[in-house]
């Protein structure tokens, strides 16, 4: 059943002013977003036994929700047809992983895409996984198409680790991204290595961390087992629904408004300022599949 984000009040209901959209919004106004002509469609898909109890995934059902979201992305009702929207044979695919000890994009996400890569004809040695080493990796270097996948969580410099962050391993010096909040992240995905080559972006939402104080902190007091994946092909729109779904649990955790510190201003300049994509509630169609309880959005 597709559930569409109705209006940008809804959006921002329960959401203090400085958080992401809202921070966005009072800046801007109403007129920084542009037209609602065109909706994004971006697809969440759950299933409540995707992690056991020890919060592993299960490559079975991880497999399972990655093919009903690729499906409902591009209205196809086969999952081998809805790859072959995304990759060619003749590709050569790096996927851009996220390797961060604490929570990672999991092998459960990362094979169940290069199975399907394989599935519909891409060679297994024209497909690359890699997070830190890509300006090094052969495959990365030659690479005709991306698959961008990674964990959501808070972040000590940029509000979030989103996927427009994933990419800024694709800069020899990620430090100089980081000023003002990391405002800057999506002008990485306009550079010759980069532009245009991605083709689908997944951003994993098992166990999602909601809060974390200083640069490399994690508690798993602070995870909880929201048991999702979102998926899209415009990156800013798969962000922008990620952050209200965390934003949302650290009001309910904290029984108040607590906006992300800093605000990840990084997703919404993205369609302001880079027109990476499209940020805007109102212009993002959003398909929930699967499980439902405690959805938050």
């Amino acid at each position: 059943m597709k559930n569409r984000l109705k209006t940008r009040r809804d959006f921002l209901k329960g959401s203090a002013s400085a958080t992401a959209a809202g921070l966005l919004y009072l800046s801007f106004g109403e007129k920084a977003f542009g037209s609602t002509e065109k909706k994004t469609r971006v697809v969440l898909v759950r299933d409540e036994h995707v992690i056991n109890n020890l919060n592993k995934p299960q490559p079975g059902i991880v497999k399972k929700m990655l093919d009903d979201a690729v499906t409902a992305l591009l209205d196809v009702d086969d999952p081998l047809k809805a790859w072959q929207k995304i990759v060619r044979p003749n590709d050569v695919v790096g996927i851009k992983t996220n390797v961060w000890r604490h929570l990672s994009t999991t092998s459960a996400v990362e094979n169940a895409i290069k199975k399907r890569l394989i599935d519909v004809g891409v060679a297994k040695e024209n497909i690359g996984l890699n997070d830190r080493g890509i300006l090094n990796d052969p495959i990365f270097q030659k690479a005709t198409a991306l698959i961008n996948a990674r964990p959501l969580r808070t972040h000590h410099w940029s509000g979030v680790g989103s996927l427009i962050k994933n990419y800024i391993m694709f800069v020899k010096k990620p430090a100089e991204y980081h000023p003002d909040s990391c405002a800057d992240l999506a002008k990485i995905w306009f550079l010759p290595s980069i532009k245009g080559k991605t083709r689908l972006n997944v951003l994993v939402l098992f166990t999602p961390l909601f809060h974390g104080v200083g640069p490399h902190h994690f508690s798993p007091q602070y995870i909880w087992a929201f048991k999702g994946l979102i998926v899209g092909l415009d990156p800013v729109a798969v962000d922008a629904v990620g952050v209200k779904i965390l934003q949302e649990k650290r009001n309910q955790f904290f029984k108040e408004n607590r906006p992300l510190n800093p605000p990840p201003k990084h997703i919404f300049l993205a369609d302001t300022r880079y027109h990476l994509g499209t940020a805007n509630p109102e212009k993002i169609e959003l398909i929930k599949l699967g499980w439902k309880k405690d959805i938050l959005i």
